[in-house]
């Protein structure tokens, strides 16, 4: 029999019983639009948590220190070094190496310095104390921006100054909120501070010469190198250009930082870094880096950098372990979905048998014609099995649709929930290309193995018996 034929004749045989195959069609329908929902809220979730993350930095960022920063609060009890090796430094030298690793983007120091603000038209005595960082250029698409009053800086050297809302609060002498609730400012209080200068007083590390104490007997250390550097208090003048609710990321956090610089212009002011103890120490090292931050072109490419890295005899950390534990939580929640999906498609496999069962009973004396005038076994099952097919692919196209719709649905009235409660709207559900050719597909291969019995049992009908059917 061709192709032809069996088509037109299993698509007039399911014309011929429009209400059973279409309430038949329809279960299977729904039973895929309960697997598409279920698996696209699966992946819009993983979507969702996976851009987020991945807009923070933290998915393509190495953090690198040296290996002379042991013990507590170190990174190197589970990256153990040689024990007669001497550790690198994390100096200028290191930098350049990392920087010409492949794939790596950027390298910039994760700076952090106490400082004193106060705005210039303000008293010279009414300062604030709080801690200053880098932000590099990348920070841009920060997501902690997607709210920002004002904007980035302007250039990567600007004298420029974005300041957390809750400094901002304390600047203006505003009175402070729950840390739990919301400090963004009004917008009237914003244009106070937008635009508006700052002086920032810091600590300038400069080069200079240490004075070794007396040796004593048996002591060779005034005999060291005594290069070292001094400290001069300086003053600098910034514009405030943005106001951010929450803290950006540049790194590991050392603490709470309230006003961030462009990490190039912090660095051209050479402020005293808590690393910068060990040339008093260690005489002669000269500058170093408390920590570096290493941006890779791509995530998955993290894991190479970081190995390369730990090659070069430095300590890393990455989140590389924990975003392969959010995969693997996705993965586990994905099957269950799945699984609960499906089970209104087993449902509707059985509607599937017992329509195709109906049809044969129904249809015995058009069989057993079909067989005297020289119709095979092989071709009345493919005719049941093509019925079978035909109604799986469009109860999959319909079911796909429908699935589509229901998560849109669900999506829309969900954010209107969420910004009803200020919280700004987000994709809960995404139907990929490869879940609308898998829920069709699988449709399909459902409806043929359940149609696998009928079309068997229809094809081993003795031709003598069905023509004596009444």
């Amino acid at each position: 029999m061709r192709a032809y034929d069996l088509v037109e004749l299993a698509g007039r045989n399911l014309r011929e019983a429009v209400l059973r195959n279409s309430l038949t069609t329809l279960g299977i329908s729904v039973g895929v639009a309960s697997l598409v929902a279920m698996l696209s809220l699966g992946v819009g979730l993983q979507r969702l948590a996976t851009r987020q993350l991945g807009r923070s930095g933290l998915f393509d960022s190495i953090f690198v220190t040296s290996r002379q920063l042991r013990g507590r609060g170190g990174f190197s009890q589970n990256q153990p070094t040689t024990p007669y090796a001497a550790p690198k430094t994390l100096d200028d030298a290191a930098r350049k190496q990392f920087e010409a690793i492949p794939d790596v983007v950027e390298v910039y120091p994760n700076l952090s310095a106490a400082v004193e603000l106060r705005l210039e038209s303000g008293r010279p005595d009414d300062g604030h104390f709080t801690v200053m960082g880098g932000l590099p250029e990348s920070a841009r698409g920060s997501e902690a921006f997607d709210d920002v009053q004002g904007s980035f800086f302007s250039s990567g050297n600007a004298p420029e100054v974005i300041v957390h809302a809750e400094f901002a609060r304390r600047l203006l002498g505003l009175p402070e909120k729950d840390p739990a609730a919301d400090q963004k400012l009004a917008k009237e209080e914003a244009d106070q501070l937008l635009n508006k200068n700052v002086i920032m007083r810091y600590s300038e590390r400069q080069a200079g010469q240490i004075t070794p104490a007396p040796a004593k007997s048996g002591d060779d250390s005034a005999d060291d190198d005594a290069n070292g550097f001094s400290v001069v208090r300086r003053e600098q003048r910034l514009k405030i250009v943005g106001i951010v609710n929450s803290e950006p990321y540049r790194g590991m956090r050392q603490g709470r930082t309230s006003v961030f610089l462009p990490v190039d212009f912090a660095e051209s002011l050479n402020m005293m870094q808590a690393a910068d103890m060990a040339g008093v120490i260690r005489p002669g090292q000269g500058k170093t880096y408390s920590a570096l931050v290493v941006r890779v072109r791509k995530s998955k490419e993290v894991s190479n950098v970081e190995d390369k890295i730990k090659g070069l005899g430095f300590n890393t950390f990455s989140i590389v372990d924990a975003s392969k534990g959010i995969t693997r939580f996705f993965r586990i929640l994905d099957t269950f979905l799945a699984v609960f999906g499906s089970l209104a498609l087993a449902v509707a496999t059985l509607g599937i048998v017992n329509t195709l069962v109906m049809a044969i009973l129904e249809r015995r004396r058009e069989i057993g014609i079909m067989k005297a005038i020289g119709a095979s076994d092989s071709d009345v099952e493919r005719i049941f099995s093509m019925e079978a097919i035909a109604m799986g692919l469009f109860g999959g196209l319909f079911g796909v649709a429908l699935g589509w719709l229901i998560g849109r649905t669900i999506n829309f009235a969900t954010n209107i929930y969420l910004q009803r409660q200020d919280v700004r709207p987000e994709s809960y559900w995404y139907v990929p290309l490869w879940l609308v050719i898998g829920g069709i597909t699988f449709s399909i291969v459902v409806s043929w193995v359940a149609g696998r019995y009928p079309a068997s049992r229809a094809a081993r009908l003795d031709p003598v018996q069905a023509l004596r059917h009444d």
